[in-house]
């Protein structure tokens, strides 16, 4: 089965079904503008196959690490296996000297960029994407003690799925107007922080704040505008259901639990809403 290869915050793997039953029937194309691990669109290429898709993410490196394993994945089998024999071959210490090197070596190629990618991502603290101002990858040895860096048949599998995705690494409200009627577009932004010291949007070196949110909610307005069907995730937060509530949409509150956190307590089930606009647009959803 077609499933995220990626560690990822914010992931939506558990939330995956309820979106799938509530999406409307018969769309012609699955439209992500944040695509983080992809789990939705996983999700989608396993029970429509061959649905057209379009996937974008600001973040270049991980759509890069798409298009490589869309495109070339033997290649890229090849370079996280070498990558993961040095590795493994190591003791504890000569892993964490290992994985230092592979962190700053940029790679020369989209190939060995994405096996790096997809190695540090198995390997460091918490699964955790973060770069800091410079754009550079900056989270520290994670020390587990047998990684699965590779999993050849999980990335045959996403590479099956992905031959139907057209690829992008742009703003967000660039592929919310590529969008046309018969599109079902799901937006999954980074969430707005429930309290001051909870923000963490460092995904890419640009933060994600209330006027990204703002501009978030002019293009759910644009995709409703133009008949479009669109759902969209975010934290239960009172900034948030004031852009959304009194709009016509429908909002709704679901419980899920954070996969990813550095402290055990913090990943305990939290509300989050869904918001789609499908009574606006004359749509039924699946699930009705």
């Amino acid at each position: 089965m077609a499933r995220p290869f990626l560690k990822w915050a914010g992931g939506k793997a558990k939330l995956a079904p309820q979106i799938l039953a509530a999406a409307p029937p018969g769309i012609a194309r699955y439209v992500e503008p944040f695509a983080g691990a992809a789990a939705v669109f996983f999700a989608f290429a396993e029970s429509r196959p061959r649905l057209p898709a379009l996937l974008n993410d600001a973040n270049s490196e991980l759509i890069e690490t798409f298009t490589v394993l869309r495109d070339e994945p033997h290649t890229l089998v090849a370079a996280l296996s070498s990558l993961a024999s040095a590795y493994f071959a190591e003791d504890a210490d000569g892993r964490r000297d290992f994985y230092y090197q592979v962190r700053a070596d940029q790679g020369d190629s989209p190939a060995a960029r994405a096996a790096r990618f997809i190695f540090l991502n198995k390997t460091c603290y918490n699964g955790l994407f973060r770069v800091n101002a410079s754009g550079g990858f900056n989270v520290p040895h994670g020390r587990y003690k047998n990684p699965r860096i590779l999993d050849e048949q999980l990335l045959g599998a996403c590479s099956d799925a992905l031959q139907h995705a057209e690829l992008r690494s742009e703003d967000f409200a660039a592929t919310c107007s590529a969008a046309v009627p018969g599109d079902f577009v799901y937006l999954d932004p980074p969430y707005h922080p429930l309290t001051a010291t909870a923000n963490f949007t460092g995904y890419t070196r640009a933060d994600f704040g209330r006027a990204d949110q703002l501009r978030l909610r002019d293009a759910f307005e644009s995709l409703t505008a133009r008949g479009v069907a669109a759902m969209l995730s975010n934290s239960d937060h009172e900034f948030v259901r004031g852009l959304y509530e009194g709009l016509g949409y429908r909002v709704r509150t679901v419980t899920m639990s954070r996969a990813i956190n550095s402290r055990g307590s913090a990943r305990s089930p939290i509300p989050e809403l869904l918001v789609d606009n499908f009574e606006r647009v004359g749509l039924r959803s699946a699930e009705a």
